[in-house]
């Protein structure tokens, strides 16, 4: 499966989130807030809001900012909503890139997307210009730094719940599944006791094309304009560098 080394990637990016942990945290106030709206702010009873829970304690977001989100979206006077909008384009060397959106104003979005793209070597593609080259995957990641277990109890744990492939680094156990298996495969991990790096539904390029040099300072300078967008959520792409 593509994606190979995704979690080594997210890790680079480490250090310049922690230094942006108010937007970090404003993106995931935004996405507690919808996942509360539309299902209840009880995660017991919410599969979509304890992920996204899981999410904001990978990120050491402060319980004070949760409960303010969970708050917000459960108060029946409360009138703010967001919209959800995915973008599509290519960047630098071709690249296909994914941009999804939670905003409360289109128009501002819009522009800025439009921005990001045009300053940074980028194009704007119509709906479904490259949606297709993605899959939607359950993604679960188990950092090795301090976890003492063989590859083998892993991956016929992840296998046996329901996991499609296993990838194993120095870093790290990366779990991928099919959307529909993403909680129980989730759930046996937890009941095994392994704590979780990341666990999120993704989209998954289904091939990567290599990119170095040039083409990949332009393709990293537009990414991460996309992400210093408040309304940007996530940013993919079928980079393998």
């Amino acid at each position: 499966m593509s994606g190979h080394n995704k979690w080594s990637k997210i890790k680079n990016k480490k250090g310049a989130e922690d230094a942006r942990k108010g937007a970090v945290f404003g993106k995931l106030s935004k996405e507690i807030f919808m996942a509360a709206k539309n299902g209840g702010g009880d995660p017991s009873m919410n599969s979509t809001l304890r992920m996204v829970l899981d999410k904001a304690k990978a990120e050491n977001m402060p319980k004070d900012n949760i409960t303010r989100a969970i708050k917000k979206a459960t108060d029946a006077g409360d009138m703010t909503n967001y919209d959800e909008i995915t973008y599509e384009g290519y960047g630098s060397g071709g690249i296909a890139i994914l941009v999804h959106t939670l905003t409360d104003n289109k128009n501002r979005t819009d522009t800025g997307i439009h921005v990001a793209f045009s300053r940074n070597g980028g194009n704007l593609g119509t709906s479904g210009s490259v949606a297709y080259m993605f899959d939607r995957k359950g993604y679960v990641v188990l950092d090795r730094e301090e976890l003492e277990v063989d590859e083998d109890t892993i991956f016929e744990l992840a296998i046996e719940a329901g996991a499609e492939d296993v990838q194993v680094s120095d870093e790290a156990f990366e779990i991928y599944t099919d959307p529909s298996d993403f909680a129980a495969v989730k759930e046996a991990l937890e009941a095994a006791g392994y704590e979780f790096a990341r666990a999120e539904l993704t989209m998954v390029p289904q091939n990567t094309i290599a990119i170095d040099g040039e083409k990949l300072e332009k393709l990293e300078k537009l990414v991460d304009a996309l992400e210093d967008d408040d309304d940007v959520q996530q940013v993919y792409t079928n980079a393998d560098y």
